[in-house]
C-alpha cells in the first residue's frame, strides 16, 4: 500500500498512524484531507503549452491582440520581461498591461 507524499517536505517516507498521516523526516502530521500551509498561498499558472509560470519568467505572445479602447494591437511575438502572477481572469501583470496565460508561452 502506497501513502500520499508529504505535503510540506514532499517526501515520499510517509506512513499511517490510525489517525493521520505522518512524515518522519520533518515531523509533520496532516488528516489527508488538508492542504499544507504552503501550498494555500501558492498561485498556480499555465502558459498556452501547459507549461508552469513563476514570478519573473520571460513570456512571448502567441497571437496578436487588439487592445480594448485602443486601436493598438500587441504583435505576435512580443516578449513581456519579469512577469507577475496574480488571482483574477488576466493572471499575467507585464507591468503596463495585464494578459491571460492562454495568449503566452513561456520564454
Amino acid at each position: 500500500m502506497t501513502f500520499p507524499a508529504c505535503p510540506k517536505c514532499n517526501s515520499e517516507n510517509t506512513y499511517h498512524d490510525s489517525i493521520q498521516f505522518v512524515c518522519p523526516d520533518c515531523t509533520y502530521e496532516w488528516t489527508g484531507e488538508e492542504v499544507a500551509e504552503d501550498d494555500e498561498d501558492q498561485l498556480i499558472v499555465k502558459d498556452s503549452n501547459g507549461n508552469l509560470l513563476a514570478d519573473g519568467d520571460d513570456v512571448l505572445l502567441i497571437k496578436d491582440l487588439k487592445l480594448k479602447g485602443s486601436s493598438e494591437v500587441l504583435k505576435k511575438g512580443t516578449k513581456f520581461k519579469n512577469i507577475r502572477l496574480v488571482n483574477g481572469d488576466h493572471n499575467v501583470d507585464c507591468g503596463k498591461i495585464m494578459l491571460k496565460s492562454e495568449f503566452l508561452k513561456k520564454a
